[in-house]
């Protein structure tokens, strides 16, 4: 229960829907006497059958006229159903908008607001371009499920350095905003502990599927005028640089997307040691999770 109106004027109208449907009972009840008495004088042919059609018109009447008092007394308790305000779902009212005596007026007073918080919903808005590589990727059998409630959302907030939060998608909406040019989307997360708070912002993490990929530490990464590049060792010895377009980062590594084969060997020690052109005495190393990762 959060608040209670004024109930008089509500029972006063449940007193009187009841009384009305009391009356129309009555009459009802005597038109179906009226015909009921009727009925063998037509047969004898004691009564015109004129008299006969006026005394059911008279009930059908009556019969339509229960119906709409039993409406009305429906209607009645509902609006004194309606005077106890109940939250209808567990959640967390904000303050009250209206103290004791306050008046209210129906569709206009705004008494309080009441949020849901677990599970929570969480909104964002993809561009058109991330829309359509995750589209391709979902054709492509890249999901697990062909279905939105299979695909996996991870989130975390300002403060959190990890995605420890997971929930699924429940809704994508069906076109693009003209104005944004952003679609949006909808994930249902739980909230056992009622720590996510609506109105906050967080970072969404979406998945779109599994496939291989090519990796290297983001400090082999370099930038020039031309874009981002990496230093390979060719066959012969010598340093070349690789210009690759990148991917997100993974665990401190970098994923790229095309400009590397497999089989290239990428100088990820030594940098400020290597020069494009001069020749360099190769040793193998080891690729794995970045200092950041390891600091997470």
């Amino acid at each position: 229960m959060l608040f209670t109106l004024d109930q008089r004027p509500f029972l006063i109208a449940v007193e009187t829907a009841r009384a009305e449907v009391a009356r129309n009972e009555a009459r009802l009840t005597l038109a179906e006497q009226q015909v009921q008495r009727y009925t063998p004088l037509v047969q004898q042919r004691f009564a015109p059958e004129a008299e006969m059609d006026t005394r059911r018109s008279a009930l059908r009447e009556a019969q339509a006229g229960l119906a709409a008092a039993r409406a009305a007394l429906h209607q009645a308790e509902l609006d004194l159903e309606f005077s106890e305000i109940r939250a209808p779902r567990p959640g967390r009212v904000s303050d009250r908008r209206v103290d004791a005596g306050n008046l209210v007026q129906q569709g206009a007073t705004l008494l309080t607001t009441l949020v849901a918080l677990d599970p929570i919903y969480v909104s964002f808005d993809a561009s058109e371009a991330e829309y359509l590589r995750y589209a391709r990727a979902a054709q492509g059998g890249m999901r697990r499920d062909g279905g939105q409630g299979a695909t996996v959302v991870q989130l975390r907030l300002l403060d959190e350095p990890e995605f420890r939060r997971e929930g699924r998608m429940d809704f994508v909406d069906s076109g693009f905003d003209a104005r944004s040019g952003t679609i949006r989307g909808r994930a249902v997360v739980p909230n056992p502990d009622l720590f996510l708070t609506p109105g906050s912002f967080a970072r969404l993490r979406l998945f779109a599927g599994e496939a291989p990929a090519l990796m290297v530490p983001d400090a082999a990464v370099m930038a020039d005028q031309s874009g981002r590049m990496v230093l390979t060792v060719a066959p012969d010895g010598t340093v070349a640089p690789r210009t690759v377009q990148l991917g997100p980062l993974v665990d401190g590594l970098r994923v790229v997307r095309s400009g590397l084969a497999p089989e290239d060997r990428v100088i990820i020690g030594g940098l400020h040691r290597a020069r494009p052109g001069a020749r360099v005495t190769a040793e193998l190393g080891r690729i794995g999770p970045g200092p950041l990762a390891a600091a997470n």
